[in-house]
């Protein structure tokens, strides 16, 4: 691939997967404070900017290797976890879902949102099929930008649900199970990150991520119904 080319793709995969993870984390410390937690916003994680969210690691090192890898057809990254006290919460075990839920969900409002400006695009671009430094410059890294935004989000709502701890999933599963079973769940935790990458390798993550991503997909689309005759 041409090195510029790679660049200016990265770029423009770099915008969306900085709003997906820096919103996704934002919406964990939100629903947190409003029941009850207010660690996050203590350290300064309520904030939308992506600099307070950014991780050496997972937010610069791992997507730019996966991204130049894969020849710039497959990114991931995520943010530094904004710090939850569980204890804090005025319903531990109902609030701890929601929590959990929060960031996954803002990830499919995102990806949702992102569809509604691809279709607005198309619609205005149109009107500019005559300019080729309109479509060149801006209507197609536009394109592509919000592409990566509904892709990326999806995967990563999909991957986060993924029903090991300390995955949001995971969390879920533990606020939902008896209180018994809820114990013995979450003490796969502290292994939690060499069962995701167990299954990851083998390929096993793969058919139970795809089913969750097509019932996100589903549900997007149930909600862009309203909107169909916009479209």
């Amino acid at each position: 691939m041409d090195p510029a080319s790679v660049v200016k793709d990265l770029l423009i995969a770099a915008i969306p997967i900085l709003i997906a993870i820096t919103f996704h984390e934002v919406a964990h410390g939100f629903v947190a404070y409003k029941c009850g937690d207010s660690t996050a916003k203590m350290m300064g994680r309520l904030t939308l900017n992506p600099i307070a969210h950014i991780d050496p690691v997972g937010t610069i090192i791992v997507p730019l290797m996966l991204f130049i890898f894969s020849k710039g057809t497959f990114i991931f990254g995520t943010a530094k976890p904004v710090p939850v006290n569980f204890y804090n919460l005025r319903h531990p075990r109902r609030d701890s879902a929601l929590v959990s839920a929060a960031g996954p969900a803002t990830n499919v409002i995102i990806a949702f949102l992102s569809i509604l400006l691809l279709v607005l695009i198309y619609k205005i671009s149109i009107a500019f099929t005559s300019s080729a430094f309109i479509g060149q410059k801006i209507i197609i890294p536009l394109n592509k930008m919000l592409q990566y935004s509904v892709s990326f989000n999806i995967f990563i709502a999909a991957f986060n649900l993924l029903p090991v701890p300390p995955l949001d999933g995971g969390r879920i599963v533990t606020s939902l199970l008896p209180t018994k079973h809820s114990y013995q769940f979450s003490k796969i935790e502290p292994y939690g990150i060499f069962i995701v990458l167990i299954l990851w390798f083998t390929g096993i993550a793969r058919y139970i991520i795809v089913p969750i991503q097509l019932f996100i997909e589903l549900i997007i689309r149930m909600f862009l119904l309203p909107v169909g005759g916009l479209m």
